[in-house]
């Protein structure tokens, strides 16, 4: 006889979330998702290390809860559309990617094999980031953890960001 566990947990909150976002194409699920939770356990990394240096009292101060979800979710609710977001994955497999690569200028594109789409301004808090193959995604998302993440997690959570700490 099987037994089932509640886990409580807190309620979503989509109004502090920043979404990491994937394709649900099964090639996004087995390469992009691994990498996505990679990411979303660095930006809590990064918010516990602001947290312990003092800069803020706890984590819920912070203002973001931290959530991977698919592409289908993502562009079929307006709400969360609205929050600041990185996309990983290529276009042919991430349909956040396709809609959002029109929109947002590329930052970085590399020999043809990979690209980051990020308005530099950070007026926009969005950003696809892809490669034309999982090892060139991850190239990327590495490259756009290196140049840009500090500054787009500073603007995600209302903290000015100075033009000295441009890339």
């Amino acid at each position: 006889m099987s037994q089932s566990v509640l886990i409580e947990t807190k309620p979503l909150d989509i109004d502090r979330s920043l979404l990491i976002v994937v394709g649900a194409h099964l090639r996004a699920e087995v390469f992009d998702r691994p990498v996505a939770y990679r990411l979303r356990d660095r930006i809590r990394g990064w918010i516990d290390g602001r947290t312990r240096r003092g800069e803020w009292i706890d984590v819920a101060q912070s203002g973001l809860d931290i959530m991977v979800c698919t592409d289908l979710w993502y562009l079929n609710n307006l709400d969360l559309m609205e929050r600041p977001s990185i996309v990983i994955g290529a276009p042919g497999v991430n349909a956040a990617s396709a809609w959002l690569a029109g929109r947002i200028p590329a930052a970085l594109t590399l020999d043809g094999s990979l690209q980051i789409h990020l308005d530099l301004e950070l007026t926009t808090l969005k950003s696809c980031v892809w490669g034309v193959n999982p090892s060139a995604t991850h190239d990327a998302l590495s490259l756009f953890e290196r140049k840009y993440l500090d500054r787009f997690l500073l603007r995600a959570h209302g903290e000015p960001v100075e033009e000295s700490a441009a890339p």
